[in-house]
């Protein structure tokens, strides 16, 4: 990281602290200003639509089965309707890492583009809260005097207003948020019930929504600055080709305050191809950059892109629309400071976004997300458990048939009551389940029993005999499992 930064800003200073934090420890209030533009707009149409589906979800169903469940207490994990159990271990695994791989792999290529357009702290700050203190409290000096200020009646009733409206939207949120982890039915009954049958339930929606009231009320900046592991990690995989909310020195700088008797680089440009006028001797030339900071104010991290890559900057694209308003005031290009990677700044051409690293990352991605699908296609609703008792051996019913004795589990990962059937497949023998004559699972329940296999001594091979299982269900076969008979001492 350290080496994408603005040659003409030699000091690595800045690097040393946080921009929202005093040389004495103390906390710098970062006071946004507000700043709309083209893509200022783009990110709410996206936030929008995420909104929509966050509070939308808990109500999807697929299959019966929720959008999304992670109810950590009762080990339900259910993602895009498909369900995961203990047994799954393996394939809920295969699809963390692959989501892991997947924003690695976007990090590479875009930078922090998850954290500008994507992240729930950014949109939930951005795009509802900061509004709502904007709305109350005015823009960022109405709001820096207001806090100046002392206890007024004015400072009252607006603090008191927009905390009560803060308070309000993190109750909403804990209650959506909730719902992701113990399903809307247990919320809704929590909600409509009478309290005393849901005390924990009501307590952990008041907790959710403390905890939410406090990271947009007070901590902010700070959840991207300093505790979310994923704005820390990001600069381990950043290169010079990674595409990123970026100022561009080539252009901008020697920076200054535009004035008639200055020149710009586009100017100067003619003495190069020999045209030459006295009006050139002795004046300054100047980048496009006027040095306005205005792309320091809108910075909801305090940070100035200008000084180049940072791991503060979580690539919310409020200083390109402040830069690209002040540019079509002077009559500049926009673009200042744009989506662009440090070597197209340095070589002043676009770069590609495909290079080893991101090709790699890509065939990585896809035989994962091959892996994924693969495994969760051939994933069956109804999983059985069956293995040969510890201690048993081969016992002898008659002359013709012998049988071994076997434990096993069957297990139900929906949440309806599905009605089993399990059948020999390859030999002619027979499954005595004792204490059993159907097989009814409960939702999310499983059964668990003893069973004895016989088989005809000619069906028999040696030592070791595989016998292959089915589980049917409505006629259906589900699943095929390999069991292995023991024969008798030869």
């Amino acid at each position: 990281m350290a080496d994408q930064q603005n040659p003409q800003n030699s000091s690595e200073e800045y690097r040393d602290h946080l921009a929202t934090v005093s040389e004495s420890g103390k906390r710098i209030w970062v006071y946004p200003k507000q700043q709309k533009g083209k893509y200022y707009w783009r990110r709410t149409i996206v936030a929008v639509l995420l909104l929509l589906l966050f509070f939308a979800g808990p109500f999807i169903r697929i299959k019966g089965e929720p959008l999304l469940l992670f109810n950590i207490l009762k080990k339900e994990f259910i993602v895009m309707g498909f369900p995961f159990t203990v047994q799954d271990t393996f394939l809920f695994a295969v699809f963390m890492l692959t989501g892991i791989v997947f924003i690695l792999l976007f990090t590479v290529i875009y930078g922090r583009f998850f954290c500008g357009w994507l992240c729930p702290q950014t949109i939930f700050m951005e795009h509802i809260f900061r509004r709502i203190e904007y709305w109350v409290e005015g823009d960022a000096n109405k709001s820096r005097r207001l806090d100046k200020k002392g206890w007024t009646n004015e400072k009252k009733w607006k603090k008191g207003l927009k905390w009560t409206l803060f308070y309000l939207v993190a109750f909403v949120i804990a209650n959506f948020f909730l719902m992701y982890i113990i399903g809307s039915d247990q919320v809704i009954k929590i909600i409509t019930e009478p309290l005393g049958q849901h005390i924990g339930g009501f307590i952990a929606i008041l907790v959710f929504s403390f905890i939410f009231f406090m990271v947009f009320a007070n901590l902010r900046d700070q959840v991207c600055t300093t505790i979310c592991p994923y704005g820390r990690l990001q600069g381990v995989f950043l290169d010079k080709n990674s595409i990123t909310v970026s100022y561009d020195f080539e252009r901008g700088e020697p920076r200054g305050k535009a004035k008639k008797k200055k020149k710009k680089k586009a100017d100067v440009a003619l003495a190069d191809v020999g045209v030459t006028t006295a009006s050139f001797v002795g004046e300054e030339v100047l980048g496009d950059c006027v040095d306005c900071d205005l792309c320091v104010k809108v910075c909801p991290t305090g940070i100035d892109i200008r000084n180049g890559t940072q791991l503060e900057c979580i690539n919310c694209t409020l200083c390109m629309d402040a830069c690209d308003s002040i540019m079509e005031k002077v009559g500049r290009p926009q673009g200042l400071i744009r989506y662009a990677s440090y070597n197209s700044i340095v070589s002043k051409k676009e770069t590609t976004i495909f290079n080893v690293r991101t090709i790699a990352y890509t065939v990585v991605m896809v035989a994962l997300l091959g892996f994924l699908g693969y495994l969760l296609t051939s994933r069956t609703s109804v999983k059985l458990f069956i293995q040969r008792t510890r201690g048993s051996v081969y016992m002898k019913v008659d002359e013709q048939h012998g049988k071994n004795f076997y434990t096993y589990q069957l297990i139900n990962k929906t949440r309806k009551t599905i009605p089993v059937e399990i059948k020999l497949l390859d030999v002619d023998g027979k499954l005595d389940f004792i204490g059993v004559q159907k097989f009814v699972v409960e939702p999310k329940g499983r059964v668990e029993g003893s069973v004895f296999l016989t088989l005809d001594e000619k069906d028999i091979h040696g030592h070791s005999t595989m016998v292959k299982v089915g589980v049917f269900v409505d006629g259906k076969q589900l699943e095929e499992v390999d069991i292995n008979f023991v024969g008798p001492d030869k």
